[in-house]
């Protein structure tokens, strides 16, 4: 296991539910949604030999940080529409809003997200791309980019192509979809507060999930039906050296979550800018070490540094939907 300063923030909250209890942890988990239950059961059972020492650090930590927490057990719809569009941008969270404050739920959409992707893609592989489209505009970026490898490659073509294009869904439709799902896997229906989904950021949010040479074969295949969609949701998309777009602030929380296993990997296919900023960000003693790690190295596959690459690119992305950080941008085996 870690030091307790190497812990990711992930490794942190799986030791606290630990120490809580399974029925304390049990009542924390019930407030969580279905990606963030299945990464900290993950991280829960990936602990082991946690020291004394790990477990009053994570401990006092919580306890300073809650002790510096106000407003607890405010609920006025002013607040957590302010609260939900400071975290989130407006864009996000306006649909959000609208199914927590009127009462909107989307149960068979929801009960999707509880769902393994390979069970997923075989629930909807004979679906018509416009359905599978809807559905991938209402996952996570991350679930999506899972279910599409258990897909065909000319239905995640198309879906792909369909996503990038969707502006607006009225609620009829998401209704439809919602009762059809519901059928299938077995749910209620209920009413819908969905007007606005997909969008080439949507297409690229999920493209960037996936492995290098697969969302290069999706963007190959959209360009040869419509280049200027293809563009537009290329330019939304972001790749490994974006991230020297960084301010010294978010570059430091983005340092704090990163693993040390496979970073050496990633800043081997970095170019030189970029990774003096991860090390100007660093403690002297970190990025002396860091180089002497690179320059140690020896030659790395490109796939190799590219799943790394995404793997940091992930907790990223996850920073960023968190409001913690703000990304943007845009992107043949060998040895680096």
């Amino acid at each position: 296991m870690s030091t307790s300063e190497d812990l990711s923030g992930m490794d942190r909250s799986a030791i606290l539910l630990l120490s809580l209890g399974e029925d304390e942890a049990a009542e924390v988990m019930r407030h969580l949604g279905p990606r963030e239950v299945q990464k900290l059961g993950a991280a829960m059972a990936r602990m082991s030999h946690i020291s004394t020492d790990q477990v009053q650090v994570v401990l006092s930590d919580f306890r300073s940080r809650l002790e510096r927490q106000t407003s607890l057990g405010v609920g006025s719809d002013q607040y957590i529409r302010a609260m939900l569009t400071k975290a989130l941008g407006a864009d996000k969270a306006g649909n959000l809003i609208d199914r927590i404050l009127h009462g909107g739920d989307a149960s068979g959409l929801e009960n999707l997200k509880w769902m393994d992707a390979r069970s997923i893609a075989d629930l909807i592989k004979l679906e018509h791309p416009q359905v599978v489209a809807m559905i991938f505009a209402y996952m996570e970026p991350e679930q999506a980019g899972e279910v599409i490898h258990h897909l065909p490659d000319r239905l995640v073509s198309e879906a792909m192509m369909r996503l990038a294009s969707l502006e607006t869904v009225q609620p009829a439709a998401i209704r439809e979809l919602n009762e059809i799902l519901e059928e299938q896997i077995s749910g209620e229906a209920q009413s819908l507060q969905v007007a606005s989904l997909g969008g080439p950021k949507a297409a690229a949010d999920v493209l960037n999930r996936l492995e290098t040479s697969l969302s290069s074969s999706i963007l190959d295949n959209m360009r040869e039906t419509d280049d200027e969609l293809a563009d537009k949701v290329q330019e939304k998309m972001f790749v490994f050296d974006d991230l020297i777009k960084l301010d010294d602030r978010s570059m430091q929380v983005l340092l704090r979550e990163i693993p040390s296993d496979g970073f050496v990997t990633a800043l081997k296919g970095a170019n030189a800018a970029l990774r003096e900023k991860f090390f100007a960000n660093m403690s002297k003693r970190a990025a002396e070490m860091m180089r002497d790690d690179l320059e140690a190295k020896g030659p790395v596959r490109v796939s190799e540094v590219e799943s790394s690459q995404k793997a940091i690119l992930q907790i990223a992305t996850r920073l960023d939907a968190a409001g913690q950080l703000s990304l943007g941008g845009g992107s043949s085996e060998a040895m680096l």
